[in-house]
């Protein structure tokens, strides 16, 4: 009899059972299966233990199969060597193939004569490539990823190269126009010697480095606080052509979703959020926003050559006090407002030479000197980040470089102490509920960074 001929009666007999008797003793039926299947559960334990049966140990002989066939079944089979690198400033098609182990007269004759391929070669270079060849050295086909021709599609856009034969055996190139993709990378850190070697030992790139500095700038001051053990960890997201990143887009490269830094045993973290109103910002895990009424520096991180102190003149061969901070940087290096304001003062001035003066709120004020060009006008607004000029070396300067100050009621102040005590802009309540489900999420990821610190120091 079948599973399905015995469970049709059953199922007929039940109905009756219940017609004939009522419901009232189908109940009990179901409670007393309910009681029945408990007590085995509770008598399942009573079980023997796994662990305390016999066990027996089972020796068997394992013949390998001969190496012979295996040899000669490797030798058989084509090999496909890969290879990539990136296109140098005076490369040619002879040296590029020669650096990627090709050695293929004809492909290299293709890749001179072809108009598409030629493109490759002019310029600073930069584009990636990457060649199958046989171990004859032959090559099978080569793909190259470049920036996009089209200027307003150089940040979203990269164009793919593919060179290959035909079904003649002819050698082909076809390009195409493709959108970068966006990949989100984990990584972390750990201080030696400054945040530029750390990021550069865990492979993060420039742009990364520069937004942690500028994220937590208000309360490290990664030129002088810094200190050796001190570790970051950081979610961000890079532009990528065909998975791999690229190198040749700026705006957007390496954006930062996530951040913490650890410094002193102290933690500081921050995270990436976009309101409603399309405007995007650095906040820690409680809402509250990393940015402040004013910027630690007038200029993207970089090296104080002299601080707020006492420090020997060289123009009038004195000590003097210092009553700014100097930046050094090379000439033309763009130079930002700290804060929001209104230009006092557009021209030259003695010895600050070219010289901008801001008034902000309260009776605060900043001022830039020694500028090679001046990009804003007396009584113009200014936002905070905006560019007003560059680094020059005009007016009592024996070098490229901006010197940087801030007054409270015309009276000088240390601008890093300031910028730390300046007031902080908060999330808006109603958006509190969409933060906090995000961060949870980049607190996760943040977590999961933290432990390649650790993979590393095991050199695993």
């Amino acid at each position: 009899m079948t599973y399905l001929e015995f469970l049709l009666p059953a199922r007929t007999a039940a109905r009756r059972c219940v017609a004939k008797y009522g419901r009232g003793l189908f109940a009990t039926g179901v409670a007393l299966l309910t009681v029945c299947a408990a007590a085995a559960f509770a008598i399942a334990p009573l079980a023997p233990d796994a662990a305390s049966l016999p066990r027996r140990l089972v020796n068997e002989t394992v013949y390998p199969a001969a190496l012979t066939p295996q040899i000669e079944a490797l030798s058989a089979r084509e090999l496909d060597l890969s290879r990539a690198d990136l296109i140098r400033a005076g490369d040619n098609p002879a040296t590029l193939l020669e650096r990627l182990g090709v050695a293929d007269a004809s492909a290299a004759a293709f890749l001179r004569q072809d108009a598409a391929t030629k493109r490759l070669f002019e310029g600073r270079g930069g584009s990636m490539v990457q060649v199958h060849s046989g171990e004859d050295g032959r090559l099978k086909s080569l793909v190259a990823r470049s920036p996009a021709r089209r200027s307003e599609q150089l940040a979203t856009h990269f164009e793919r190269l593919t060179v290959a034969r035909d079904a003649q055996g002819q050698w082909q190139a076809t390009a195409e126009t493709l959108a970068l993709q966006s990949q989100t990378r984990l990584a972390s850190g750990t201080i030696r010697s400054s945040l530029f070697a750390a990021s550069d030992e865990a492979r993060i790139p420039d742009a990364v480095a520069v937004q942690i500095a500028e994220m937590f700038s208000a309360d490290i001051d990664m030129h002088r606080e810094l200190r050796r053990g001190d570790a970051f960890s950081v979610v961000y997201e890079t532009p990528t052509a065909d998975g791999e990143p690229v190198a040749w887009v700026s705006e957007g490269n390496g954006h930062v979703l996530a951040a913490e830094f650890i410094s002193g045993g102290k933690t500081h973290q921050a995270v990436w959020y976009r309101g409603d109103d399309g405007r995007g910002g650095y906040y820690d895990f409680q809402g509250q926003s990393k940015r402040r009424a004013f910027l630690a520096s007038p200029m993207e991180f970089s090296r104080v050559s002299s601080g707020f102190a006492m420090r020997f003149n060289p123009i009038v061969q004195s000590w003097r006090a210092h009553l700014g901070v100097d930046y050094a940087a090379p000439a033309g290096t763009a130079v930002r407002s700290v804060g929001d304001g209104v230009v006092e003062v557009s021209g030259q001035q003695n010895g600050y030479g070219n010289v901008i003066q801001i008034r902000h709120s309260n009776d605060r004020s900043t001022l830039y000197a020694h500028l090679s060009r001046i990009d804003v006008k007396k009584g113009q607004r200014i936002d905070q980040g905006q560019r007003i000029g560059a680094v020059g070396a005009t007016g009592w300067a024996t070098g490229p470089h901006l010197h940087f100050e801030f007054r409270i009621n015309g009276r000088h102040q240390d601008p890093l102490r300031i910028a730390r005590a300046s007031e902080a802009v908060s999330i808006a309540a109603a958006a509190q509920p969409n933060f906090t489900a995000m961060a949870q999420d980049l607190r996760l990821q943040l977590a999961v960074a933290e432990t390649l610190v650790g993979a590393r120091g095991r050199g695993e």
